[in-house]
């Protein structure tokens, strides 16, 4: 066990663990627990919103999917920076302006009726737990091969410390986590960047003429097609990538983090900047680990190329970078699992809790003690589930929950924004539709069958020939809301509507 990697690893559980202590003595009312009070600046809310998103799965996940297969490993980083624009231009200002703690109460805005707020929030805890899932498959991958324990321990480690963040300092630990993280991979990742670059001589051309030659692949490295062999599953993952952003709750909740839709606006702007600076890093770290690892080294880390990146940095900066950049790693972990917890625990405690079973009049404290209560239990859930996905690529576990989002919320938050005559049951069976769709799809997808044993969970032939299901579950989940809509008796409530757009559009309350 190398020395500088625990004092760096402990050097981050110290830092983290005092900012939750910290904040721990800000959180006093359910507003601080879900929001943190709506006090961050657009600058803080910014960094934290980037340190959300870049999770596992894009610092760990799409380095090894870049190294392995290239071109193909690249279209994460493309989705992924795209789908900001969708969330920047359609969602965030109506979103802060209907919303007050979760998804469910935006929808809410418009559609006063429990079974629409208690779908919103089962498909939130259905997304929460997917993500969760990849970060912590990432975290046991990473510390399994820093410090040779058990992958078991090591989920088990991260799942008790991300309970711990939730748990006593709510939004207010959760974002300063986020945001500490957030610079601490940018730093990572340009130094790494700049390593490879210099290894290349600055020279963008010569980079690419060298990787073609690097890997097994040879040419085809560059081009598209050696792990999406079917273009109709690479635009479905597009899809899914592109249009799940704006449904994923735990970025939406975010934007109830500020005092206004301006300030919210504003901290997508800075999150893109950051965001799309750290995706064209992606490149540079795909590309050298597959010029100055190889192929056969990452794959002895972990099948899925998982390690790629901190393997990189051993091989470029020695001991020092390399447990720089995993304790880097391990705190992106940290963050964006409590984010999650916090997600998901708002879901049961707020929604089915507070507003569904006790029909809105839970005290303070009534409620708190359940958002702790529905930390443990989503955390717990979370582990067991984490388990059993060791071997799959982690950006491609979150590319499921982007589909899931991108099929079960963004048509219910567009509609509920944007068309008039949308009604109570339209808004229950898109959500019903795109959600049990996109789900059903995955179980029969090669994700869960493959005739190989170790490609998937079970042995034998996917009755669905799509690892993503985004192509069919998104058109099914805007069509599940309109059919739901016109078919229904249920008259659309114009002056609703009317209020619901003034209010998403001005933040305008009574």
């Amino acid at each position: 066990m190398n020395t500088t990697v625990v004092v760096l690893f402990l050097a981050i559980v110290i830092a983290t663990l005092f900012i939750t202590y910290y904040a721990a003595k800000r959180t006093q009312t359910t507003g601080d627990f879900y929001t943190a009070g709506g006090g961050l600046t657009g600058w803080q809310n910014g960094l934290a919103i980037a340190g959300d998103y870049l999770s596992a799965a894009s610092f760990l996940g799409i380095a090894g999917a870049i190294a392995l297969f290239g071109f193909d490993g690249f279209f994460y980083s493309i989705g992924f920076l795209i789908a900001y624009l969708v969330v920047m231009f359609l969602v965030a200002e109506p979103l802060r302006n209907l919303g007050k703690y979760t998804l469910a109460d935006m929808i809410n805005a418009r559609f006063d009726a429990k079974k629409v707020r208690g779908m919103a929030a089962f498909s939130t805890i259905t997304i929460v737990i997917f993500y969760m899932i990849a970060q912590l498959v990432g975290a046991g991958a990473l510390i399994q091969l820093l410090f040779g324990i058990k992958y078991w321990i090591a989920v088990l480690i991260v799942g008790v410390m991300m309970t711990v963040y939730v748990l006593f300092g709510g939004m207010t630990a959760t974002s300063w986590v986020q945001i500490v993280k957030a610079v601490l991979l940018m730093l990572g990742t340009v130094i790494i960047a700049f390593l490879v670059f210099a290894k290349f001589d600055f020279n963008l051309v010569k980079m690419f003429a060298e990787v073609k030659t690097a890997t097994v692949h040879g040419a085809d490295y560059l081009k598209p097609g050696l792990k999406y062999k079917v273009p109709l599953d690479t635009l479905s993952l597009m899809l899914a990538l592109v249009l799940g952003t704006a449904g994923l709750p735990h970025i939406l909740m975010r934007f109830f983090t500020v005092k206004d839709a301006k300030t919210a606006r504003s901290s997508v702007v800075i999150a893109t900047w950051i965001v799309g600076i750290f995706y064209i890093l992606t490149m540079f770290l795909g590309f050298g680990a597959a010029a100055f690892v190889g192929y056969d080294a990452i794959t002895t880390a972990n099948a899925a190329g998982n390690m790629a990146a901190p393997l990189l940095a051993g091989v470029l900066g020695g001991d020092i970078l390399m447990s720089f950049v995993s304790a880097v790693a391990f705190a992106t972990i940290l963050a964006v699992v409590a984010g999650l917890v916090l997600t998901g625990a708002s879901a049961f405690a707020h929604d089915i809790y507070g507003q569904i079973i006790k029909k809105g009049k839970a005290s303070d404290r009534e409620q708190m003690l359940a958002a702790r209560y529905a930390s443990l239990f989503v955390s717990v859930f979370s582990i067991l589930l984490a388990l059993f996905a060791q071997t799959m690529n982690v950006a491609f576990l979150v590319s499921l929950a982007f589909c899931i989002a991108a099929s079960a919320n963004l048509p219910v938050i567009l509609y509920t924004i944007y068309w008039k005559k949308f009604n109570t049951n339209g808004a229950l069976i898109g959500m019903a539709a795109g959600l049990f769709s996109a789900l059903i799809l995955v179980v029969l997808s090669p994700n869960v069958f493959a005739p190989e044993p170790g490609q998937a969970i079970f042995v034998g032939t996917a009755l669905f020939p799509l690892t993503n299901p985004a192509i069919i579950s998104v058109p099914l989940g805007f069509l599940g809301g309109y059919l739901g809509t016109i078919l229904s008796k249920e008259k659309a409530d114009y002056r609703k509507y009317a209020e619901v757009s003034v209010r998403a559009n001005t933040g305008y309350r009574e």
